[in-house]
């Protein structure tokens, strides 16, 4: 697996996540054709140039609805903020409602 070349068709299919919608690193990787690098799609996400590249990274979470701890941009509030800003909903143990706000494509 060429790095720049996955990491390129990571962010082509994340720029398309519309806002209000999130999806898991899995089924990036999934949608890209590479099914079992979901961990790399965490690299990519690690390693993208962010809102400011056009690559919403923020909306990429953990298929059970968790943020990253670690997030690039500040932190799991801050993706959170940003979340809730395009109308993202959390339940009350604060993970993504994946029932309302999962993006469909490729499910």
């Amino acid at each position: 697996m060429e790095r720049e070349g996955f990491f390129d068709r990571v962010y082509g299919m994340v720029r398309q996540v519309p806002a209000g919608r999130v999806v898991s690193y899995g089924q990036v990787a999934t949608l890209v054709g590479e099914p079992r690098k979901a961990r790399f799609v965490g690299f990519a996400m690690h390693a993208s140039p962010g809102m400011a590249g056009g690559v919403p990274c923020h909306r990429v979470v953990f298929k059970d609805g968790s943020l990253a701890p670690g997030f690039a941009f500040g932190g799991p509030d801050v993706q959170r903020r940003m979340l809730e800003d395009e109308g993202v909903v959390f339940c009350e143990d604060g993970r993504v409602d994946m029932k309302r706000c999962a993006w469909e494509v490729g499910l």
